[in-house]
């Protein structure tokens, strides 16, 4: 004979009156106190560092944007340079040179300043982990529950 197996459903909740009434209604459909557990995240109050070291990295690159305008720029300075007194090299290494500043601001405000303005007003972090233990009986009811309270994501694990 199969033994009943016996599963925990993870989701991820705002700290929110919705999380209290998932727990409740939780409750109310046979899952006991002992079978729920709720651990509260602490979320990154540290600005992202925009700056990579060589050991860590975020995948956010300053410098892309400023290489394209860098290039672009020399193509143009060193054109309009045949005609300018110091000549196609200096005017289009001033062009580099610009086109890299240029770019290079470009990104640093748009990181700096739009993306962090757009996670502010998104606003949606996880702040808290509730487990709850169950058997495979009641997995599709529980899932259905924590959905219905506005859980952020959930996930179903055998053990």
């Amino acid at each position: 004979m199969r033994g009943i197996t016996i599963y925990q459903v993870y989701a991820t909740f705002e700290h929110s009156a919705n999380l209290e009434l998932a727990i409740s209604s939780l409750e109310k459909n046979g899952i006991g106190k002992n079978d729920i557990f709720a651990v509260p995240l602490t979320n990154r109050k540290l600005e992202r560092k925009l700056f990579d070291s060589i050991h860590h990295t975020d995948g956010v690159s300053l410098l892309s944007t400023g290489a394209a305008l860098a290039t672009a720029f020399s193509v143009v300075g060193a054109s309009v340079g045949f005609r300018l007194a110091w000549g196609p090299i200096y005017w289009g290494l001033i062009g580099a040179a610009g086109g890299f500043l240029c770019g290079f601001l470009i990104d640093f405000v748009y990181y700096k300043v739009v993306k962090k303005r757009q996670r502010l007003l998104r606003g949606k972090n996880s702040e808290v982990i509730l487990i709850v233990e169950c058997d495979e009986s009641h997995c599709d009811t529980v899932e259905r529950i924590l959905w219905h309270h506005f859980a952020l994501g959930t996930a179903r694990v055998e053990i």
